[in-house]
C-alpha cells in the first residue's frame, strides 16, 4: 500500500501497553493517518514523535474507518467499547462509529461473540485478529496475526496487519479465529514445560543446555519459538514477556474450550497446574519461561546461567 492510500484511511488505536505500542508505533511509522488512545495519556505520547495523533478521550475515535484494539482483559475491552465514555458513546446519541474494529486482545469466544453483537448494532464490524509473538517479535516486524470475521473487512484491514507484522492469516467467519489463538496458547505452554524437562534432564546427565537446544534448533524439532526462548532458557534471562498468570489464562481458555467442544485435554490440564504452581511461588514478575526453574527444583538441582551468546533467531 502507498502512503499516499495508507494516508486516505483514519485510523485509531487503542492500548498502549506491552505489545499495543510497538503495535501501534509500527503503523505510525508507515505513515498512517493514525490517532492513539490510552487510559494512561502519558503511556501513548511517545507515539507522537512518530507522526501519531493523541486522543484525549476514547471517543475521539469514533470517526476513524478502522479502529484497532489491544487490552488484556475482556472487562476492560468492554468498559472502552461500550461505557459510558466509550468508542460507541458517539453512535448511542447517534453520531459515528468506526467502520470496523481490530481487535487484538486475548478474548474468550462468548466475550469475542458478545463484543460481535454490541458492534453490530451500531454498525461496525468486528474482525477477531489474535497475534503470536512478544514486543521483540513486534519490533522485528515477525508478529503473526489470525483473523476472523466477515471477509470484506479483512480485506480493507490486512494491507494494516501487513504492516504491524509478516502473517495475516484469515481463519474464516465468526470467532475462529479465537479458537485457533486458544490452540496456539494451550501449545505454548505445554511446548515450554516440555522444554524444561528436557533441559533439565540433559542438564542432570551432563549435557549443557546451550548444546542440548543448539541442536533442537536445528533439528526438525526446532521452531521459532525454540529459537527465540534459547537465550533465556540457557542464560536464565526471565525478562517478562509474558507472566505465568497470562499463560494460566489461556490455558484456561483452552481447558474451557475442551470442555465445550468435549475434548479431553490433559497435557494442558497438567500444563495449567505447573504454571499455577510458579505463581504461588512468587514468580509472576518474570517471564512464564521459569517452568524452567520449577523444573530443576522439583528435579533437584538449582539451574545456573551458562553465560554465553545464543541467538534468538530474530535477527
Amino acid at each position: 500500500m502507498t502512503a499516499r492510500r495508507a494516508k486516505e484511511i483514519r485510523l485509531g488505536w487503542i492500548g498502549t501497553g506491552r505489545m499495543g505500542f510497538d503495535m501501534a508505533r509500527r503503523l505510525a511509522r508507515a505513515d498512517c493517518d493514525l490517532t492513539v488512545w490510552n487510559r494512561t495519556r502519558a503511556k501513548a505520547e511517545p507515539l507522537a514523535a512518530d507522526g501519531a495523533k493523541i486522543a484525549d478521550k476514547v471517543s475521539d475515535l469514533a470517526e476513524c474507518d478502522i479502529v484497532f484494539i489491544m487490552i488484556s482483559t475482556w472487562d476492560d475491552v468492554r468498559e472502552v467499547i461500550s461505557g459510558p465514555q466509550g468508542l460507541l458513546s458517539k453512535a448511542k446519541a447517534g453520531g459515528a462509529a468506526p467502520r470496523i474494529l481490530v481487535e487484538c486482545s486475548p478474548l474468550s469466544l462468548d466475550a469475542s461473540s458478545e463484543l460481535r453483537r454490541t458492534l453490530a448494532a451500531h454498525g461496525t464490524q468486528l474482525l477477531a485478529a489474535p497475534s503470536s509473538g512478544g514486543a521483540r517479535v513486534i519490533r522485528a516486524g515477525k508478529l503473526a496475526f489470525v483473523v476472523s470475521g466477515p471477509k470484506a473487512a479483512y480485506e480493507a484491514a490486512a494491507p494494516y496487519l501487513g504492516m504491524i507484522g509478516q502473517v495475516a492469516a484469515y481463519a474464516g467467519e465468526g470467532e475462529l479465529a479465537r479458537i485457533v489463538k486458544i490452540c496456539h496458547n494451550v501449545m505454548l505452554g505445554v511446548v515450554t514445560q516440555s522444554m524444561s524437562e528436557i533441559a533439565v534432564l540433559a542438564e542432570k546427565a551432563g549435557v549443557s543446555r546451550n548444546a542440548l537446544l543448539d541442536f533442537i534448533n536445528k533439528s526438525v524439532m526446532g521452531s521459532t519459538f525454540t529459537r527465540y526462548k534459547s537465550p533465556a532458557f540457557v542464560n536464565l534471562d526471565f525478562t517478562i514477556t509474558i507472566p505465568p498468570s497470562l499463560l494460566r489464562k489461556d490455558l484456561d481458555l483452552g481447558l474451557e474450550a475442551g470442555r465445550k467442544f468435549e475434548v479431553p485435554m490433559p497435557l494442558a490440564s497438567i500444563t495449567r497446574d505447573l504454571v499455577q504452581s510458579t505463581i504461588g511461588q512468587g514468580m509472576n514478575e518474570m517471564d512464564f519461561a521459569v517452568l524452567l526453574l520449577q523444573q530443576g527444583r522439583a528435579s533437584g538441582i538449582e539451574l545456573k546461567p551458562e553465560d554465553v551468546p545464543v541467538d534468538d533467531g530474530l535477527g
